[in-house]
């Protein structure tokens, strides 16, 4: 790898576009290396992922929205949406599908100085593959790039820092891995990813307090932005310059200023691109900094069962790192956390209510761990009011570590019982996370397909989208436009669908 170091440039300086970061990355994405095998093995189980938590989804109320929009949008050959056949515009193909995705954050992810669900990069990606006949193998090349970018930059640059959402770092690289499927050249890349970064950047505020729908559109968002950021740069149209270095650019007005320096890893010319190797994907549909905790509450509920119910139980301590405690733990200071009657969105941000249910349940699951009834319960809210998380130093470094093999998103419970005894437990990684306990593999990916779209679509199509998804380097450009699931008859036509301008 390639560490670039980024700063802001006084526009005297005159930074040539062979200096811009936006410029390194559209020749990442333009370079013709070859993707590796377990490379390509790996974009195939996030296929298999992404198409997993979609079915789970499309019967949501976010998910029918933005289908609704899609299909209001057709368009031949164009793309596929998920739950419905026929072409549409690939933009709202990718729009709808990036919301199906992301609704119940229960897909793939990166943590590092920012945070990242990589396989938001596959929707614009294969919409576009879809639109203008590609075939697997260029499907694979496109991902394989959206997730190196993507990853990089995460490395490197803090949003959150600056409270500026995470989906800033994937109209970039959604941006390039669409350059990389369809062979553009550096130029055209590089205008693609300044306009993508340039009308991507927004606020955090869609992740805290009262969490609202817009957090699964955000990065379908993104994904909409960079399909219509390549076309528009294919048309030769430009984008600001130097988006990231400028004076009055991104680093220097929403990041860490006009002082700053970054230093972004990328490949070399000719390496392989293997960031998708890094990233993790879940086992349980919740904010990835509550996996492993739904695994230590599972263990917790079988080994100490007395620590489920409120009468015996004094407080739950949560020792984490400065982000669990921050952002979804209670030094986020948002009382939505321990409200009975939040959104589900709120609630999957809230690991003081989700180690409740977890410990009580001694299960997880992506829809009735939710549900309204199950979040009144009053054993659960005496319980979950008794929750606090507080930041510990040494998990915080664990957390920001660069050695796969302490990085760690877990901590340690102090459970302090009404006997005066303590239970205590800790846990480094989830379950499901290539170090840990029962590390996610091919099976486990099919298992997680079968299992949310069991009653969603027929077993037939179950098997007809598998088949091809396992054969994703070798599908011809119709095959790569039949990689999309149908919902059984019946079911999407029994919900009520809204109706806006289109």
């Amino acid at each position: 790898m390639n560490l670039h170091d980024v700063r802001v440039h006084r526009s005297d300086e005159n930074l040539p576009r062979e200096g811009q970061l936006a410029h390194k990355i559209a020749q990442v994405a333009a370079d013709p290396v070859a993707v590796s095998p377990e490379v390509t093995e790996m974009v195939i189980n996030r296929v298999i992922d992404n198409a997993a938590v979609a079915v789970a989804s499309i019967t949501r109320a976010p998910g029918v929205a933005a289908r609704a929009q899609a299909l209001d949008h057709p368009y031949a050959p164009g793309a596929s949406v998920f739950g419905v056949t026929g072409g549409y515009s690939p933009e709202w193909a990718a729009w709808a599908n990036g919301v199906a995705v992301r609704e119940l954050d229960y897909h793939d992810t990166f943590l590092a100085a920012e945070y990242s669900h990589p396989g938001d990069n596959i929707p614009p990606i294969l919409a576009v593959a879809q639109h203008v006949g590609r075939t697997g193998a260029d499907v694979v090349r496109g991902i394989a790039t959206g997730y190196e970018i993507q990853v990089d930059l995460v490395k490197a640059i803090s949003l959150h820092k600056h409270k500026i959402d995470h989906v800033a770092h994937l109209g970039p690289s959604a941006a390039a891995g669409i350059g990389t499927l369809l062979g553009l050249d550096v130029e055209t890349i590089f205008q693609a990813v300044g306009q993508a970064l340039h009308t991507t950047t927004a606020t955090r505020q869609s992740r805290k307090g009262e969490i609202s729908t817009w957090k699964a559109h955000a990065p379908a968002f993104a994904g909409k932005m960079a399909v219509e950021a390549v076309d528009r740069a294919m048309r030769g149209q430009t984008s600001p310059t130097p988006i990231y270095e400028g004076e009055d650019g991104v680093i220097a007005w929403l990041l860490d200023g006009p002082d700053a320096r970054y230093q972004v890893p990328l490949p070399e010319t000719g390496e392989a691109k293997r960031a998708i190797l890094d990233t993790y994907t879940k086992e349980h549909s919740a904010e990835y900094q509550a996996q492993a905790w739904i695994d230590l509450a599972r263990k917790l509920n079988r080994e100490h069962p007395e620590t489920t119910d409120p009468a015996n139980v004094v407080s739950v301590t949560i020792h984490t790192s400065h982000h669990t405690h921050f952002v979804i733990g209670s030094g986020a200071n948002d009382p939505q956390k321990y409200d009975p009657t939040a959104s589900r969105e709120t609630l999957d941000h809230s690991i003081p209510y989700i180690f409740t249910v977890a410990l009580q349940d001694g299960a997880w699951h992506h829809v009735d761990s939710y549900s309204p009834s199950r979040a009144a319960r009053p054993d659960t809210v005496e319980l979950w009011h008794k929750v606090q998380t507080l930041e510990d130093p040494e998990w915080t470094r664990r957390y920001h570590s660069l050695d796969p093999a302490e990085k760690a998103f877990g901590g340690r419970v102090e459970i302090v019982l009404a006997d005066g005894s303590t239970v205590v437990d800790e846990i480094a990684v989830a379950d499901a996370h290539p170090l840990g306990a029962r590390p996610f593999a091919r099976a486990d990916y099919v298992q997680k397909f079968r299992t949310l779209a069991a009653g969603v679509i027929q077993e037939a199509e179950i098997e007809r989208f598998l088949a091809l998804a396992e054969r994703l380097p070798e599908l011809t450009v119709d095959e790569v436009r039949q990689l999309n699931v149908v919902a059984r008859p019946g079911l999407l036509e029994a919900i009520p669908t809204p109706k806006g301008l289109f």
